[in-house]
């Protein structure tokens, strides 16, 4: 396994789960991967696993509940939460509920709160729990948030013969590996402003009724999000999404087509690099009216006008910034992407597919199409919108370097 910087620095909680046992082990591999290490383990995880056990692979002292409130000249949670990546391991329903909810009630979730670095969750528990939409909620409350999860596997669990299914958690070497994959961002784009637009727009007809379609904005959060960890100046411009704003990014909310429109290109006039994923209103009406309109029994025309092409504009001016656009298509996509990145002059496409099962509007994963203006493609497999961004933002990095 490669190392870690040594400067590095990772935070395991333990959760109340029976695969606590494994944590002195993820400790141990953590630390050989280069981590410093601390640990807190909470009431429940006592009961699987000694303090000792845990002190004695972590290299310092576990921190409890009982340290909590002893007397001393810092705020624990606050301390422990200066890491770059925090791994919860045994992570039991419960303690993804309290930190999905942002509750406090002990050091752990109190920790979560104040945790500013990474966050990686190894969930463990039996399939019953795991797949239970409450639980289901909590993780995608918890993945808006940029936090990344690591399993479970599918195996046996338990040794009250739960038997097998999805819940098992993933082994020490895994995990290990996986957090140092999450500190491993290099900070190739440090110096350089990022510029992204994100989610729908909304064309309101009159004050209550208005033309929009069905964007979370899932990829565009992603793509600030990954931009930002590899030193970008991240500056957001989102419509109506129900996300909250990705720390160390600037967000700029807005509501219709011509309103992001301005905004956008306002952004990117002294922008480098400029992602286009905003699922963007074709038309508006052409008159908005300002009163609700009543009901009739009858038929009802609406006139509608284009909107700026914001992506156009943007391809007109262009100079040397990289600039990437979004498309979605149901048939012939390839070829529609490429004139549209012809057209537009953008540096490459994203074609995906609406109607693909696990990509669909508001999904976590996507599958995309890399589409030049000359009409190559490259497919890249299902990824989480993360993956999608980080290989997107490789992407434009390799646009950059050629251009010079």
């Amino acid at each position: 396994m490669t190392t870690s910087n040594p400067s590095q620095h990772a935070l395991v909680i333990v959760g109340g789960s029976m695969a606590a046992v494994k944590a002195p082990s993820t400790l141990r591999r953590l630390r050989e991967a280069g981590f410093e290490t601390d640990v807190i383990a909470g009431r429940a995880a006592l009961e699987f696993i000694t303090p000792l056990s845990l002190s004695t692979a972590a290299g310092r002292q576990v921190a409890t509940d009982e340290t909590w409130f002893e007397a001393r000249p810092d705020a624990q949670h606050l301390t422990l939460a200066r890491t770059d990546v925090t791994v919860i391991v045994a992570a039991s329903a419960d303690l993804l509920a309290r930190a999905a909810h942002g509750l406090a009630s002990d050091l752990a979730s109190a920790t979560l709160l104040s945790v500013r670095g990474q966050v990686l969750w190894v969930p463990a528990m039996n399939e019953q729990m795991w797949t239970h939409p409450a639980v289901q909620a909590n993780v995608t409350t918890l993945k808006s948030w940029g936090h990344s999860f690591l399993g479970p596997a599918q195996g046996a669990f338990g040794t009250l013969g739960e038997g097998t299914g999805t819940g098992r958690m993933a082994e020490p070497e895994e995990i290990a590996a996986a957090a140092l994959a999450l500190v491993s961002h290099p900070p190739d784009l440090q110096g350089l402003k990022l510029v992204v637009s994100a989610g729908p727009t909304r064309e309101y007809l009159d004050p209550v009724r208005f033309i929009s379609n069905p964007s979370s904005g899932k990829m565009g959060y992603a793509v600030a999000m990954e931009a930002q960890a590899r030193g970008a100046a991240v500056t957001l411009i989102s419509g109506p999404v129900n996300l909250p704003d990705p720390p160390g990014v600037t967000v700029v909310k807005v509501e219709s087509a011509v309103q992001m429109h301005d905004a956008v290109l306002a952004a990117a006039a002294d922008a480098q690099i400029v992602v286009m994923t905003a699922a963007v209103a074709d038309y508006r009406a052409a008159e908005q009216k300002t009163e609700k309109e009543a009901k009739t029994a009858g038929e009802v025309s609406i006139q509608l006008v284009p909107n700026p092409d914001i992506l156009a504009a943007l391809g007109q001016h262009k100079s040397k910034r990289v600039l990437i656009g979004f498309a979605m298509e149901t048939h012939a996509g390839v070829e529609r992407a490429a004139l549209k990145a012809r057209r537009k002059n953008a540096d490459f496409i994203l074609l995906n597919y609406p109607t693909q099962q696990g990509t669909a509007f508001g999904g976590d994963d996507n599958q995309v199409t890399l589409v030049r203006p000359d009409g190559t493609a490259e497919a890249w497999p299902r990824l989480s919108k993360r993956e999608v961004a980080a290989r997107l933002l490789d992407e434009a990095l390799k646009v950059r370097q050629s251009a010079r």
